[in-house]
C-alpha cells in the first residue's frame, strides 16, 4: 500500500489531508477548526482594543487634571504642524502653560457638563489644546502670536476659547489680548478712588468679599469701555 501526503502552502490553511490507497481508494481527512494552526486568533485583537481604551481614559484624565485651576481654555488649528515646530512652541510658553494634543471626541468628554463645553463650536478638525493657569491672559497668548508670526503660521489661527465660562471666537481675540494686567487694574482701580483717604482707609479694611466685588465691578467697568 502506498501513501502520498501533499504538501501546503505556509499562507492558507492546510487543505483536507489525502491519503492514496493501491486500491484506489481515497481518503479524506479535515482538521477541526479548533485545531487548525494557520486560524487567526480573536486574542491579540482583544489585547489591541483593551490599550487603546486605556489610553483613552488616560487622556480623558489627563485634559480634566488640566482644568484644576485653568483660567483659559483655547483651541489652536494643528494641521500643518511639524513636530519640530511644535517642541519649539512648548518650550516658548509660559510655564503655567500646558499645551496637549488630543482628539476632541476625548476633551469633549472630559469638559462636558462643566463651564468649559462652551468650547464645543471648536470641536472640528484638527486642534491642539492650550491650558492657561494664570491671570495673565495677555501674557499666555502673546508667545503663541509670536511663533505664529515667526513661521508664517497664519492658517494655524486660534480657532475659539473659553474665558470665564464665556466662548470667544477667532474675532473675539483682541478682547482677550488687549486686557489689562492685574498689576494695570489695581493701578487703575487706586487711581480712581479719587475718596479722602479715610474713605479710601475703610474700602481697604472691608472684609475680603466686599473688596472683591468692588474690583469685580471695576474691572467690568474697564470692560465695557474697551
Amino acid at each position: 500500500m502506498e501513501a502520498t501526503l501533499f504538501s501546503f502552502p505556509s499562507t492558507k490553511p492546510p487543505p483536507p489531508k489525502t491519503l492514496t490507497l493501491t486500491q484506489s481508494k481515497t481518503l479524506t481527512l479535515t482538521y477541526p477548526k479548533s485545531l487548525n494552526p494557520y486560524r487567526r486568533s480573536s486574542y491579540s485583537t482583544t489585547i489591541r482594543s483593551a490599550i487603546s481604551r486605556t489610553k483613552k481614559e488616560e487622556t480623558v484624565q489627563t485634559v480634566k487634571e488640566q482644568l484644576e485651576n485653568c483660567h483659559l481654555l483655547a483651541a489652536i488649528k494643528y494641521n500643518g504642524f511639524t513636530v519640530q515646530q511644535f517642541q519649539e512652541l512648548r518650550r516658548s510658553l509660559p510655564e503655567k502653560s500646558k499645551l496637549i494634543v488630543a482628539k476632541n471626541t476625548l476633551v469633549y468628554k472630559a469638559i462636558e457638563g462643566t463651564s468649559w463645553a462652551a468650547l464645543e463650536p471648536c470641536m472640528k478638525g484638527m486642534n491642539v489644546f492650550l491650558f492657561v493657569h494664570s491671570e495673565e491672559i495677555p501674557a499666555a497668548i502673546k508667545p503663541y502670536r509670536d511663533f505664529q508670526k515667526e513661521k508664517k503660521l497664519e492658517g494655524n489661527d486660534f480657532t475659539g476659547a473659553v474665558f470665564e465660562g464665556k466662548f470667544y471666537g477667532p474675532d473675539d481675540f483682541k478682547a482677550l489680548e488687549s486686557m489689562p494686567t492685574r498689576a494695570e487694574i489695581y493701578a487703575k482701580l487706586l487711581g480712581a478712588l479719587q475718596s479722602p483717604a479715610s474713605a479710601l482707609v475703610g474700602t481697604l479694611q472691608a472684609p475680603a468679599r466686599d473688596l472683591v466685588m468692588v474690583l469685580k465691578a471695576y474691572v467690568k467697568k474697564l470692560e465695557e469701555e474697551g
